[in-house]
């Protein structure tokens, strides 16, 4: 079996160090809050060139508190791309704002710039750049419809720990900027976690009240805010994690550059394209063909895992029919019934990769 993902195999590679920091962790019996934490938030603000990191319950708490951070005024539109995981729409609306879809890059997948360009009113104040499938969104144009239009940039980093736009990494180049530390992701937890980052002490200040019901110091609340914060115990677990991870990364990309390599003269399916000034990380690699139930099922008995992501663009969600885009003219509209995952990560050897590429080849003889 080619595993799409497969944590036992990650955990295997690192228990000595994992079981250490949990027992840790137990024999203190310190459960929130604490020097782990600090050290994790410390270590992945270093690792993602920010000044500051929150540590909070999950990535799609991350994006409200950010969002809450921002201050907007109420009903204020921001801008989501149509290719993405709910969570970063949800978050919208869930904060009192209006969610508005952009289209997406059909190359990179991240946000298209010209349709992003074409959904600003004079009531849009913030837009929530995806880096979705690891490959960062072009920050320089964004920054400059930012700086023309007077808008603010949330970073979803959920699927990017690490990525780079011309050798910065992602996060903070933007306003501010949320990752989710689900298990499955690049960097994972063994349940729910997320963080925040930004370069903004004021903002980070401010995330850190919200999530921490509206205070800095105990019984001192300023306002009233919400409880979300990193257990220390998965705090523990993912500054383990942290330190392998450019270790995976690199085995990532390894694995994404031989399909790249050894699939582009397959004529039925359109292959990724990373930008020249990207570093992408490579959650996940994600092909196009008309054929996609078939490969997928053909794949499946080969015994060889993929996946789907997303199988139903966002503007056609049940959740947004109020929104009446379920029609648009988004290339994300069409495509979503293209889309399939191929394994990747680091418990992938190039001799899977090839096992991956050989069947793809087979099955379009």
């Amino acid at each position: 079996m080619i595993k799409f993902l497969d944590l036992q195999h990650q955990y295997s590679t690192i228990k000595e160090d994992i079981d250490n920091a949990i027992q840790t962790i137990i024999n203190n019996s310190s459960f929130v809050g604490g020097k782990e934490l600090k050290s994790f938030e410390d270590d992945f603000a270093t690792f993602q060139n920010a000044k500051f990191c929150i540590g909070v319950a999950n990535g799609t708490d991350a994006i409200e508190i950010a969002i809450e951070a921002l201050d907007l005024p109420l009903g204020s539109e921001i801008i989501v791309p149509a290719n993405s995981f709910i969570a970063s729409s949800e978050a919208v609306t869930r904060s009192g704002h209006k969610v508005v879809f952009c289209d997406c890059d059909t190359e990179n997948y991240s946000l298209s710039i010209e349709s992003l360009k074409s959904v600003i009113t004079q009531n849009t104040k913030a837009i929530i750049a995806v880096h979705l499938y690891g490959h960062p969104c072009d920050m320089d144009e964004l920054l400059k419809i930012a700086s023309d239009h007077d808008l603010k940039i949330i970073e979803d980093c959920a699927q990017a720990h690490g990525a780079e736009y011309k050798g910065k990494r992602i996060g903070a180049i933007g306003d501010i900027g949320t990752f989710s530390f689900y298990p499955g992701k690049n960097l994972g937890a063994y349940g729910d976690g997320g963080a925040i980052v930004t370069n903004n002490e004021k903002l980070a200040v401010k995330s850190r009240m919200i999530a921490n019901h509206g205070r800095i110091e105990k019984y001192n609340h300023v306002f009233e805010g919400r409880n979300s914060r990193l257990d220390t115990l998965q705090a523990a677990i993912l500054n383990v994690k942290l330190k392998h991870l450019e270790d995976w990364t690199n085995q990532r990309i390894k694995i994404a550059d031989f399909y790249s390599e050894n699939l582009k003269e397959v004529s039925e399916i359109i292959l990724p394209k990373r930008s020249d000034w990207a570093r992408q990380v490579y959650h996940l690699f994600v092909i196009r063909t008309d054929k996609r139930e078939e490969l997928k099922a053909y794949l499946a008995e080969q015994n060889i895992q993929s996946g789907i992501h997303y199988p139903i663009a966002l503007p056609k969600l049940e959740a947004y029919n109020y929104l009446n885009k379920a029609d648009a003219d988004f290339k994300a509209n069409n495509i979503d019934n293209l889309l399939l995952s191929l394994p990747i990560g680091e418990h992938l050897s190039l001799e899977s990769a090839e096992t991956v590429v050989n069947a793809i080849k087979f099955f379009f003889t």
